[in-house]
């Protein structure tokens, strides 16, 4: 259950990475209501980083290189794909200040994309927070089969390569469940936020404008499997 709270005071981008700091993010009830509105989920969802599971029909995509993977290219092109209606979903909660609050922490270095392309074609990726050694995955999208899947991938080998500690899903889906996240509660996910947030990693370990390849990808996560 979450519990939505009304923020009385202007939300900038500051206020955004305290926020993330004490456990809460914002939300829009839809692209067209233009108030964001505090959650702090009673059971948080993480992915363990020395525990991705990549079933092995995905590896053998990862691997086979069919998609260029690159990060922080479009910022804006990331959001569009993400607040793109869906099945099961036909409006999206990221409206104008949302777009305008992270393309701010973008610009500071503290929001990043994953981007996956078929060609020249943007076919899928994810955009999330960075504070301190936490992660904090906001939304993702493909308009080709895996395509999200094989971001999620690349995105947990360059937060191994980078010394992260935790990346936070938010809420556990069925799509995330199969990569093997779980749900803590609220004391345990503070546990982990404060020792992350107050530890330093870098997303830029691995360059920005360095494609890593699928097998760079999955023997970074495999690495990490062999030393949790």
């Amino acid at each position: 259950m979450t519990h939505p709270r009304d923020q009385p005071v202007e939300i900038t981008p500051d206020v955004l990475l305290k926020a993330y700091a004490c456990g809460i993010f914002p939300m829009a009830e839809s692209a067209e209501d233009p108030a964001l509105y505090w959650i702090e989920p009673e059971r948080r969802g993480i992915m363990p980083l020395d525990r991705l599971h990549v079933p092995s029909r995905l590896a053998r995509t990862v691997r086979s290189d069919r998609f260029i993977v690159c990060c922080n290219r479009d910022f804006d092109a990331v959001i569009d794909g993400c607040a793109e209606p869906k099945p099961g979903r036909a409006r999206t909660w990221i409206n104008t200040r949302i777009r305008t609050l992270y393309g701010a922490l973008f610009a500071r270095g503290h929001c990043h994309t994953v981007e996956v392309y078929d060609g020249r074609a943007l076919v899928g990726g994810l955009y999330g927070v960075s504070l301190g050694a936490a992660f904090f995955g906001e939304s993702m999208f493909h308009r080709a089969r895996d395509a999200s899947k094989v971001a999620l991938v690349h995105l947990v080998a360059r937060l191994r390569a980078g010394k992260f500690r935790l990346l936070d899903t938010q809420f556990v889906t069925d799509h995330l469940k199969m990569f093997g996240a779980i749900e803590v509660s609220r004391r345990q996910y503070h546990k982990l936020l404060d020792a992350a947030v107050a530890s330093d990693a870098d997303f830029g370990a691995w360059p920005a404008d360095a494609s890593m390849s699928g097998e760079q990808a999955l023997a970074w996560v495999a690495a990490a499997q062999e030393r949790g």
